[in-house]
């Protein structure tokens, strides 16, 4: 199988973590945007998207990215993420970006979210939330998730 990831981490390295543990398991070099060849994701049978979350949205470097590839059909795709504070209801942002990537013609097969150090404000003026994420659970979850991945594209 061949795979990829493509990720930003930017703040703390959180979703980097998370996406070195996945890549471990299924295989796969953790990219960030601009190092990742759009023509090579093709070739791909699986290309995993993940960001911290800014704003309740993926990172616009990320966002962007996924918005210049050509709409063509794909493999299969995943979509993670690093947040403070849980998704919330009115601003369904993991759903939009799913949507996105979709739309770039992968198929997205699942996505994951864990706890993320958050240091923006106000969080910024007590010390951040989530101190300690992603931990050892977090990092287990992930692992989980891959292999789960790794078993459904084999």
């Amino acid at each position: 199988m061949k795979a990829v990831i493509v990720c930003t981490s930017v703040s703390h390295g959180n979703t980097k973590r998370i996406a070195e543990v996945m890549g471990e398991v299924i295989g796969a070099p953790v990219l960030a945007p601009e190092e990742t060849d759009p023509a090579e994701l093709a070739a791909c049978d699986l290309v995993g998207f993940g960001s911290g979350i800014f704003h309740l949205d993926f990172h616009p470097r990320l966002r962007e990215f996924v918005r210049s590839l050509p709409g063509v059909a794909r493999g299969k795709a995943f979509v993670f993420a690093t947040r403070g504070l849980p998704e919330p209801s009115f601003r369904p942002y993991t759903r939009r970006f799913t949507g996105l990537v979709e739309q770039k013609g992968f198929e997205v097969i699942d996505t994951f979210a864990c706890s993320g150090f958050d240091t923006w404000l106000p969080f910024k003026l007590v010390g951040g939330i989530r101190r300690g994420h992603p931990g050892p659970a977090d990092l287990a979850a992930a692992l989980r998730f891959a292999e789960g991945l790794r078993v459904r594209t084999a």
